[in-house]
C-alpha cells in the first residue's frame, strides 16, 4: 500500500501520517483550539485525503485544550469594527462532524484538558473517545443565549436524550469519570498517551474493507444526525443571528463580564 505523506502546510491543524494512520491536531493556541471557517475547512480535506487508504483517524488538541468551540474573540473583533459578522456555515461544520461518525474509517478522539461546546461536537462524532483522568467536557453555549443546535444530534446519539439535555441546561463541566459513565468516554486512565497506543495496536488488526462495510452499516442502524440536520443548522443560524447573543459575547471578550453580571 503506498503511504501517504502530508506535504501540505496547514494554519488551524496539525497532520502527520503513520502508515494506514492519520494523527490531525487541533492547532490554534492563541485561540483555545477554537473552531473558525478555517479549521472546518483544512480538517475537511484531510478527512477526504483519507478515505481510500487511512483505517484509523486520530483527534487531538494540546495537552490543556482540546478545543473551546466557536470563535468568540473573532465575533467580538467584527462587531468592534462594524463589520457584519458572519459565522462559520453550520452545514459545513455540521457535515464535518458527519464524516467524522460515519466515513470509511474509524475514528479516535484523545481528549486531554478541556473539551467545550463545539469542541464536544467533534468528540460525539467519533467512534473511539478516549481521554486522561483531567480532562473536562462542557456545554456552555445556554449562558450566552445559544445553543449547541449543531453538537446535540451527535451528542444524543451517543449518550442519550436525558444525558444531552441535562448537560445542556446545567452547562458545568464534567469530568472524566461522569463522562465516562455517561458513555460521552469509552475509556480513561491517568496516562491517555498509552491509552491511546493500547488501542491503535489493537485496531490495527482489522481490514480497511471490514472497517467500510462495518460503517457503511452501522450508519444505516444509527443515522440520527442525518435525519436531524435540517432542524440542527436552523436553530445554529437563529441564536447566532440574534444581536443580542453576539453582543453577549462581545462584551465576554473584552471585559470577561458573564452575561448575567
Amino acid at each position: 500500500m503506498e503511504v501517504l505523506s502530508s506535504t501540505t502546510s496547514y494554519e488551524t491543524i496539525k497532520v502527520r501520517f503513520e502508515e494506514d494512520i492519520c494523527f490531525i491536531q487541533i492547532d490554534r493556541p492563541e485561540a483555545n483550539n477554537a473552531i473558525n471557517n478555517s479549521l472546518v475547512e483544512e480538517f475537511t480535506n484531510v478527512l477526504n485525503l483519507c478515505e481510500e487508504q487511512i483505517k484509523i483517524v486520530v483527534i487531538e488538541g494540546s495537552k490543556e485544550v482540546f478545543c473551546f468551540g466557536a470563535d468568540f474573540k473573532s465575533i467580538q473583533e467584527s462587531l468592534e469594527n462594524g463589520v457584519l459578522h458572519q459565522e462559520q456555515n453550520p452545514e459545513l461544520m455540521y457535515d464535518l462532524w458527519a464524516k467524522l461518525s460515519s466515513g470509511p474509517y474509524i475514528t479516535i478522539a484523545h481528549v486531554r484538558g478541556k473539551a467545550n461546546a463545539g469542541g464536544i461536537g467533534f468528540v460525539a462524532a467519533c467512534d473511539i473517545v478516549l481521554c486522561e483522568e483531567k480532562a473536562v467536557f462542557s456545554l456552555s453555549e445556554l449562558l450566552f443565549g445559544l445553543m449547541p443546535a449543531c453538537v446535540l444530534p451527535f451528542l444524543i446519539r451517543r449518550v442519550g436524550f436525558s444525558k444531552a439535555n441535562y448537560m445542556t441546561l446545567m452547562t458545568q463541566p464534567v469530568l472524566a469519570k461522569q463522562a465516562h459513565e455517561w458513555g460521552l468516554v469509552d475509556v480513561y486512565e491517568e496516562n491517555s498517551e498509552n491509552l491511546l497506543r493500547k488501542h491503535l495496536l489493537r485496531l490495527r488488526l482489522l481490514s480497511k474493507q471490514g472497517v467500510i462495510r462495518y460503517k457503511g452499516y452501522i450508519n444505516k442502524l444509527n443515522n440520527f444526525h442525518g435525519a436531524s440536520k435540517e432542524h440542527a443548522l436552523a436553530a445554529n443560524i437563529e441564536v447566532f443571528s440574534d444581536q443580542n447573543n453576539l453582543d453577549k459575547i462581545a462584551r465576554f471578550v473584552k471585559t470577561g463580564q458573564f452575561p448575567w453580571e
